[in-house]
């Protein structure tokens, strides 16, 4: 099954212009249960409240008929459910659609055909939603494209309800420069006509596409492939005075100049570029930053301290040196962030107050890890350290909480429950260099 992706990959690597008019085939029963079975036992429910267990009980007597519909391009994609997470640092709350656990396995399943075709398109500034290519990669980009590069100037960009604002007609018109399937074509746009289940009601999808499903970032993708990538790389580039450089993952994006001139002048292209496609960049989160080995001795001359900063997926990037003096650019954690993660570790500590020693520190610890693993960039240990120290600190304070000697639990005796069973101590990622190699392969 793979072999013939892989046929499919080889194919539109050697012809890009392309279409390829026979995929659906390609989403198989056996590609539907294997996607499937990839889906959490606790992932939560969809519109038809069907659990992702019972559908995995249930999967003989649903796959045939849904296959069937595909092909016959009767498929009804059921509406999404809409919920909301709150954004960091905010008291907005970001909405997410979940799709039904089936639907769910169709998208990762067609997600996974069509990018046999993408990924053979895909330019290298983009990361997000990509196989093997996550945010550490955008960073590490970043960071040699600023301390390695000739960069000076730092277009921070942010996109207003990029995945509200998706234009269905612009959208089908460019998947249809590599898919002449009209079975795909169909499906595709079904599932952007779907419509959002939200307060008892379905409410129609007239543009946009509900964050959280697979096909969804596939197709965030594709659109800004269209709309940013290739208008940056053969449009824009070619006729700018200096180096630039784009860094993309999904619809955060940077973009990196040598000089400030060509920087304003791709600015206001660029809003016009949007605005065309649908999109706007959001002007209270949008900002152009003197960035680079010589903002430093700019800010000075300025009579300010430390040059401005950046910032990009979860991290604050600014201006620094090495030991030996040389220029690098420091991450940290963002302020936002950071608080984020101490607020959802005591809220995790005040849920689980009342469980054993053992299944305290598991749950702690698995927290501490997921976020370890993100933030654990080098020069950002101090970050880390905060956020082992507050866990400890407050972990101490439940322990209190619930102690036999009217909440008196002395340092000594948490000590000892420490060396029992300890707590996740701060650990770094690979250095920036290594995450470069990784980029590279």
């Amino acid at each position: 099954m793979e072999t013939e992706l892989e046929r499919i990959a080889v194919k539109a690597r050697c012809e890009p212009k392309l279409r390829f008019t026979s995929l659906a085939h390609h989403i198989t029963r056996d590609r539907v249960q294997r996607n499937l079975s990839r889906i959490s036992n606790h992932s939560a429910v969809g519109v038809d409240g069907q659990t992702a267990e019972a559908a995995k009980e249930s999967f003989g007597g649903w796959i045939e008929p849904m296959l069937q519909s595909i092909h016959r391009q009767g498929y009804r994609a059921p509406a999404v459910r809409r919920v909301y997470i709150p954004k960091p640092g905010k008291t907005e709350k970001r909405p997410l659609g979940v799709p039904t656990v089936s639907d769910r396995a169709l998208q990762r399943s067609t997600a996974e055909v069509l990018s046999a075709i993408y990924e053979q398109d895909f330019l290298p500034c983009s990361f997000g939603g990509r196989p093997k290519l996550s945010a550490h990669h955008a960073l590490s980009t970043l960071n040699e494209a600023i301390a390695g590069g000739r960069t000076s100037w730092v277009l921070e960009a942010d996109l207003k309800n990029f995945f509200g604002s998706l234009s269905h007609a612009w959208m089908l018109q460019f998947v249809e420069h590599r898919v002449g399937d009209p079975r795909l074509i169909s499906l595709i746009r079904r599932w952007l006509k779907a419509g959002v289940l939200e307060d008892g009601a379905v409410h129609p999808s007239d543009e946009g596409t509900p964050q959280g499903g697979s096909i969804s970032v596939l197709l965030s993708n594709v659109y800004l492939h269209y709309v940013l990538d290739l208008w940056f790389e053969r449009i824009v580039k070619p006729r700018l005075g200096g180096e630039a450089r784009l860094v993309r993952y999904i619809d955060d994006f940077v973009i990196c100049f040598q000089y400030r001139s060509d920087a304003l002048q791709v600015e206001n292209a660029l809003r016009h570029r949007l605005g065309k496609f649908g999109l706007t960049l959001e002007p209270t989160k949008t900002k152009l930053v003197e960035f680079g080995r010589f903002a430093q001795g700019h800010a000075s001359m300025r009579g300010r301290n430390r040059p401005e900063t950046i910032y990009f997926l979860g991290m604050t990037l600014y201006c620094t040196r090495n030991l030996k003096g040389n220029f690098k650019v420091g991450m940290r954690t963002e302020k936002s962030r950071l608080r984020r993660s101490m607020v959802s570790l005591q809220e995790l500590m005040r849920q689980i107050r009342h469980h054993s020693i053992s299944d305290q520190v598991g749950a702690i610890n698995a927290a501490l890890r997921g976020h370890y693993a993100y933030y654990g960039i080098a020069g950002n240990f101090r970050s880390l350290i905060k956020v082992y120290q507050v866990a400890e600190r407050y972990w101490y304070k439940m322990l209190c909480s619930r102690s036999r000697n009217g909440g008196r639990l002395t340092w000594d005796a948490f000590y000892q429950i420490k060396e029992r069973t300890p707590l996740l101590r701060p650990k770094l990622r690979l250095p920036h260099r290594a995450l470069q190699a990784l980029a590279v392969l």
